[in-house]
C-alpha cells in the first residue's frame, strides 16, 4: 500500500476543529456540504486492503499499530471522505476480559467461552484499558500524527448490547435466544455483565479520545433484535451510562440498526449524533427524533448499482434531510466486499456537490 499522499509529522499544526465540516454537522451547525464518511470505508472492497490481508491475519493487523493506521489514512484519502475511522474490532476489549476470542476464516468471530450464567459473569475480569489495549491507543495515535491536521479522527467501540450478546451467543445468532433468556431469567446478572461493559468501554473510549480521537461512534450493530419495550428496561439505561461517561464536549454518534421501531427510546439513550440504518427513511427518522444530527443512510448495495441509480438514491436521502443542519452523510451499514471503489467515490462526489433546493 502506498503511503498516503497527505501524511503528517507529530508536529503538525493543531487543526482549527471548530471550523471543520464534520464537526460542525455533529454539533448541528451550518456546513458548506455535507459532511460524508463510510462505515468500513477502510476494508475488503480495497485492493490495497486485501493484499495486506494476504499477507497478515486480520487480528494481526489490528494489534499492529503501524498497519492499523496504514490503511485508515489510505482509505480516507482514496476516496475524498470528511472523516478517518480507527481501523480495529469491536471485539478486542473482550480478550482482555477473558474472552476467548478467534477470528475464524469464513465463520466470523467466534467466542469458545460463552458467559451463560451469573457465575460465568463473577469470572469476568475488570480491565485496565491503558494497558491491555495500549496498542489500540497506539494505533490512535500514529494514525493522527499520519493524516492531514484538518481530517478528524473517530475512534469507536461496540455498545453494551450488542457485546453482551456476541459474549453470550458466542457469535452470530438469528433469534438471540441465549441472549435473551438471560436477561429475562436473571435480569441481576444481565444488569452486572452490562455494567461491567459500561465500565470498561467509559475508560475505552475515553483513552481513545486522549490519544487524539476528535469524535467516537457506538455500534449497536445487533440491537435491533429487541422490542421497544424490552430495549428500555434491559438496554436504555446502560447505554446512556456510557454515554454520559464519555469526555464532555467529545461528539458521540449513537449507531443502531434495526431501530426504526424505536428511535424516539434510542435518542433518549443520548449520543450527538443518531445514526440510522437504511430500513427507515432519513427524514422520516429525523421527524421521529426531532432536534438532534442525524447520520446516513444509503444501502450499501446500491454503490453496485449504475452511477445515474447512485446519484438518484443519494440526492434522495439528501433531498429528505431538507436543508436542517446537522446531516451526516453515511451508508445504513458498512462498505460491502466487492463494492467498485470508483462507485464509492464517485458517491462522495455527489454528496459533496448537491445543493438543497430553495
Amino acid at each position: 500500500m502506498p503511503k498516503p499522499a497527505g501524511a503528517a509529522s507529530s508536529d503538525a499544526p493543531i487543526s482549527d476543529w471548530d471550523n471543520i465540516r464534520f464537526l460542525r454537522a455533529c454539533r448541528r451547525e451550518a456546513v458548506d456540504a455535507t459532511p460524508v464518511w463510510l462505515m468500513r470505508q477502510a476494508g475488503r472492497y480495497m485492493k490495497e486492503y486485501r493484499e495486506i490481508r494476504n499477507k497478515v491475519p486480520f487480528i494481526e493487523l489490528c494489534k499492529r499499530p503501524d498497519l492499523a493506521a496504514e490503511v485508515a489514512v489510505f482509505a480516507v484519502e482514496r476516496i475524498g471522505a470528511d472523516a478517518a475511522i480507527l481501523f480495529s474490532d469491536i471485539l478486542l476489549i473482550l480478550q482482555p476480559m477473558g474472552m476467548d476470542l478467534e477470528y475464524a476464516k469464513g465463520d466470523g468471530p467466534i467466542l469458545h467461552n460463552p458467559v451463560r450464567s451469573a457465575k460465568d459473569i463473577d469470572r469476568l475480569r475488570e480491565i485496565d484499558s491503558s494497558e491491555s489495549l495500549s496498542f489500540v491507543f497506539e494505533a490512535v495515535r500514529m494514525t493522527r500524527n499520519t493524516l492531514k491536521p484538518d481530517m478528524p479522527l473517530i475512534g469507536f467501540c461496540g455498545a453494551p448490547f450488542t457485546l453482551a450478546s456476541y459474549m453470550i451467543e458466542g457469535g452470530g445468532s438469528r433469534n438471540f435466544d441465549n441472549t435473551k433468556t438471560l436477561m429475562y431469567r436473571d435480569p441481576g446478572a444481565w444488569n452486572a455483565l452490562m455494567g461491567r461493559l459500561v465500565r470498561a468501554l467509559t475508560c475505552y473510549l475515553n483513552g481513545q479520545i486522549e490519544a487524539g480521537a476528535q469524535a467516537v461512534q457506538i455500534f449497536d450493530s445487533w440491537v435491533g433484535c429487541l422490542g421497544p419495550e424490552d430495549y428500555r428496561k434491559f438496554v436504555l439505561p446502560h447505554s446512556r451510562a456510557l454515554i454520559e461517561g464519555i469526555a464532555p464536549g467529545v461528539p458521540v454518534i449513537h449507531f443502531g440498526t434495526g431501530t426504526g421501531t424505536f428511535l424516539e427510546e434510542f435518542r433518549e439513550a443520548g449520543g450527538s449524533v443518531i445514526g440510522v440504518d437504511f430500513r427507515v427513511g432519513l427524514g422520516t427518522a429525523w421527524d421521529d427524533l426531532g432536534e438532534v444530527a442525524i447520520q446516513g443512510n444509503l444501502d450499501p448495495c446500491v454503490l453496485f448499482a449504475e452511477p445515474s441509480y447512485i446519484s438518484g438514491r443519494a440526492e434522495d436521502i439528501l433531498r429528505g434531510a431538507r436543508g436542517r443542519p446537522g446531516h451526516i452523510f453515511n451508508l445504513g451499514h458498512g462498505i460491502l466486499p466487492g463494492t467498485p471503489v470508483d462507485n464509492v467515490k464517485f458517491l462522495i462526489d455527489v454528496v459533496h456537490e448537491w445543493k438543497a433546493e430553495d
